[in-house]
């Protein structure tokens, strides 16, 4: 069996932040895995009224996440307890981190963000880590410089997301150097002349939209093209490492942070906006715009970099019927592309929970909040129509109806949880409850648009607080609404409620 060991080569260099990953040479986990039967009394649990298949399904989602549950092997290197994928025997960068999202609602019973870990522990001494590692051996599945060895850079938000949840300051301070020694990696081998990024299909994780000129691979090959997600994806890490540094008093990293990111937001605005069509684009070997309208463009809002014009008109295509409204919300690639595919075809229009997320994420960050609701209440609705026939949840979802309902993907893998976990339990509690945790300020906000009885027991918040946030039944938006809190911690309660544009808010201490 093989030990992971950080690459001997001479000709790789030494990233001195390499030096303080403690995960390295850890020694592995020995604890043992609970059992969904064991710990399904101890889940936060949703309250409802009237939806009892929405909460059937958040069950499944936990039963089979639970089911995925692995130990690391020996001499594999890796060093704790994790989930596994459910795609084949790899752990997936991209993947693990939005299971992540979902998996901190089940901290108490299960630590499911050290799946990360095993990532960090199969750092290279240069700061690299390969987006997939083998289950079995530990050995990285790509070679360092194929352009698909790594990425979508994507675990410093999924950390930080953690820490929002639950101010571990601990696990950020351990978890700091790595990411930061990744960052630095990225950006010496997968940046062109202006500091912008590249990557390709399977690297970005949307694997086959078609995006590049004739000639090149949509799946394997950078193309020579600016890739707008990988962008934004690096605008945002760059961004969250620098709030990481300042929590965390690492000051000397700050002034680094700061000028990539001022330097990427203007290159992504100066080279792949268009003004004409009020969107962000991939940009061609050539210098022009691809004018591939893709859910990729959205990672703008999340990364802060649109103005309040250019968001609105992003925004606008959310809710146009010709671009990105499908009856399944939200198709990774625009309606009106002539490789849009009503049945999805994975990348080509179907429906996936991470970017389905990270758009609602984006909305929140400018305040969006009523469309947020809508598009993840609707997300979620069509979700369950199909766990009403199968009893499952899927890979990806069709954008388009079949026989006037909504259907699994045409390329869509059954009892995925991987991240479709996320539709049952995070977009559930954060955009259709609107309960949004913010540990770091001992806050949580909670944004009322259901009319029907509806909240969370045992919710989890910090590092020991266990609540219940209970809003009763309420003839319409307009009512005030009659909440139920109940906290073994001091906690203020921010409500906001209303209808659109005449919100009202109380804070409760």
């Amino acid at each position: 069996m093989y030990k992971f060991r950080q690459n001997a080569d001479l000709t790789i260099p030494n990233e001195p932040l390499v030096q303080e990953n403690s995960f390295l040479n850890a020694t592995a986990e020995a604890s043992p895995l609970p059992r969904f039967e064991d710990a399904k009394a101890s889940l936060p649990r949703p309250v409802w009224e009237g939806h009892d298949t929405h909460i059937r399904a958040y069950y499944k989602a936990w039963e089979l996440a639970f089911g995925n549950l692995k130990q690391p092997l020996p001499e594999t290197g890796f060093v704790s307890n994790f989930i596994d994928t459910a795609f084949n025997n790899h752990i997936f960068m991209w993947d693990s981190a939005f299971m992540m999202m979902f998996g901190k609602y089940a901290n108490r019973v299960f630590n499911f963000q050290k799946t990360l870990d095993n990532f960090y522990s199969h750092q290279h001494r240069d700061g690299f880590i390969c987006r997939a590692i083998s289950e079995e051996f530990g050995t990285d599945r790509f070679t360092r410089y194929d352009p698909s060895a790594t990425g979508p850079e994507v675990l410093p938000w999924c950390e930080w997301e953690y820490y929002v949840n639950f101010k571990d300051k601990q696990r950020l301070a351990k978890v700091f150097p790595p990411l930061l020694a990744y960052h630095r990696w990225m950006k010496e081998h997968f940046t062109w002349r202006d500091g912008s990024y590249f990557s390709t299909g399977w690297g970005c994780g949307m694997d086959n939209i078609p995006r590049q000129t004739e000639g090149y691979d949509h799946q394997f090959s950078h193309g020579h093209m600016v890739w707008l997600d990988s962008c934004l994806q690096e605008l945002l890490s760059c961004r969250i490492l620098g709030d990481m540094a300042k929590e965390l008093g690492r000051t000397e990293f700050i002034s680094e942070l700061t000028g990539e990111a001022e330097l990427l937001e203007q290159v992504i605005n100066e080279k792949l906006w268009d003004e004409e069509t009020g969107f962000y684009y991939d940009q061609w070997k050539n210098g022009q715009l691809n004018m591939v309208r893709h859910i990729g463009a959205y990672w703008a809002l999340l990364a802060g970099c649109a103005s309040k014009k250019q968001a609105d008109r992003l925004v606008a295509k959310l809710q146009d019927e010709t671009e990105f409204k499908s009856p399944t919300r939200v198709p990774s690639l625009s309606r009106s592309n002539p490789n849009y595919h009503p049945m999805g075809d994975y990348w080509r229009g179907g429906v996936w929970a991470p970017t389905n997320y990270m758009v609602l994420k984006g909305l929140d960050k400018y305040g969006m909040y009523d469309l947020a609701h809508e598009i993840g209440r609707d997300y979620l609705a069509s979700v369950i129509e199909v766990f009403q026939v199968h009893n499952t949840l899927f890979e990806n979802y069709a954008p388009e109806l079949v026989d006037g309902k909504p259907s699994q993907g045409n390329r869509s893998r059954s009892d995925f949880v991987g991240w479709t976990g996320l539709a049952p339990i995070s977009v559930l509690f954060e955009y259709v409850f609107g309960i949004k945790p913010h540990a770091e300020t001992n806050r949580i906000i909670w944004n009322i648009a259901l009319t029907e009885k509806h909240g969370v027991e045992q919710y989890p918040f910090g590092s020991d607080g266990l609540l219940t946030l209970i809003c009763e039944a309420r003839a319409d938006q307009t009512e005030r609404p009659k909440i139920t809190v109940q906290s073994n911690i001091p906690v203020e309660l921010e409500i906001i409620w209303g209808k659109p544009g005449e919100k009202q808010s109380t804070i409760l201490g």
